[in-house]
């Protein structure tokens, strides 16, 4: 049913023409994205073809779709450039899942490296439906946000930073991370009660969360770094010194 959606948003934004319905078969197969963890789990059936399915699925419906939208929608004004552009979040989003299947080791998650493609499809979707459709129809023809959008979408994908996985609503999950669920549950509560209009700045936020948290922790981890090897030079001249006044 994922895959199915992903087929069906693809020909409801190139056949009809239609971006917003478009999207929201994304956000369908999205819906299907998580329940087919839901079941696997529940009936004690994970296993590697599983993987393998969800990412084949996941590559047409986060990756393809949104790159045929973006194309149909804005890029093929540029002909050769937009044409590479608008195939980012599908390429991205393919090394990201290759990636991620070669370094999966058991089927719980405590993060994910990189965005994960879901994230990065309801991103881009939900700032053309909520934002880049809204404008005039002259200002979309230069919209520059859907540059930026695209592409660091999909660099997001490839890079390193960690993202936390959303908390399962399970009991035990609850009580293991009440803050986080509390925080995601009125994310949820947010996005339904403006409409849908909130998911991209709560998207946005998201993102931007992980790249401070990332930068936070790299420059705390140079900083002990450099105390450690200072510790280290300090003792070396230490010991010269003992040994020096030994002779």
């Amino acid at each position: 049913m994922n895959l199915f959606s992903g087929f069906v948003a693809i020909k409801v934004a190139l056949v009809d023409n239609n971006f917003v319905s478009a999207g929201w078969y994304i956000v369908l197969g999205g819906i299907f994205d998580m329940l087919d963890g839901m079941m696997a789990r529940l009936t004690h059936s994970s296993s590697e073809f599983g993987v393998e399915l969800d990412s084949i699925a996941d590559v047409v419906t986060f990756g393809v779709a949104p790159s045929a939208i973006l194309y149909k929608l804005f890029f093929f004004q540029f002909p050769c450039t937009g044409l590479l552009l608008a195939a980012l979040p599908a390429i991205c989003g393919a090394i990201r899942l290759a990636r991620f299947n070669v370094q999966l080791v058991g089927f719980d998650k405590d993060y994910f490296r990189g965005l994960p493609i879901p994230s990065s499809a309801i991103l881009i979707i939900s700032y053309v439906t909520f934002h880049h459709l809204l404008l005039p129809p002259a200002s979309q023809l230069h919209d520059p946000w859907m540059w930026i959008v695209t592409i660091g979408a999909s660099l997001l994908m490839v890079s390193t930073i960690r993202y936390d996985v959303v908390p399962k609503p399970s009991k035990r999950q609850i009580m293991a991370h009440p803050f986080k669920f509390g925080i995601y549950l009125a994310g949820l509560i947010l996005a339904i009660a403006t409409r849908g209009s909130a998911i991209f700045p709560l998207f946005v936020l998201f993102v931007g969360y992980g790249i401070v948290r990332s930068l936070y922790q790299r420059t705390l981890r140079a900083i002990q770094e450099r105390r450690a090897a200072a510790l280290l030079d300090e003792e070396a001249l230490e010991r010269e010194d003992e040994s020096t006044f030994g002779i």
